[in-house]
């Protein structure tokens, strides 16, 4: 026996971004501005995970925002497929490797 389906939606791709509004993007940059902010100068880096071009986007521009904020560098680069590293000179990949023998 077939059955008819009713008031069936089809589920957006698993995974896939939300768009956000204009209003949840602004606040969205805006505590990831504090948070990564508040790490990196304790720090010198953070690392945070970037798993679409928009989020790997959203995090550019807060790298850039830091650098007008405290007037100094913050570097920005993808570690791999899923997290992107924010630093400041002197605290990049090249200070994080060991020495070769």
């Amino acid at each position: 026996m077939i059955r008819d389906l009713y008031n069936v939606h089809v589920r957006p791709e698993e995974g896939g971004p939300t768009p956000l509004t204009e209003e949840e993007e602004q606040r969205a940059r805006a505590v990831l501005f504090g948070d990564l902010g508040k790490v990196i100068a304790e720090r010198g880096w953070v690392r945070f995970p970037a798993y679409s071009p928009e989020e790997r986007r959203r995090l550019v521009d807060v790298a850039h925002r830091l650098s007008v904020h405290w007037g100094q560098q913050v570097f920005i680069e993808a570690e791999d497929q899923c997290a992107m590293r924010l630093y400041l000179s002197g605290h990049g990949s090249q200070a994080v490797a060991s020495p070769l023998p």
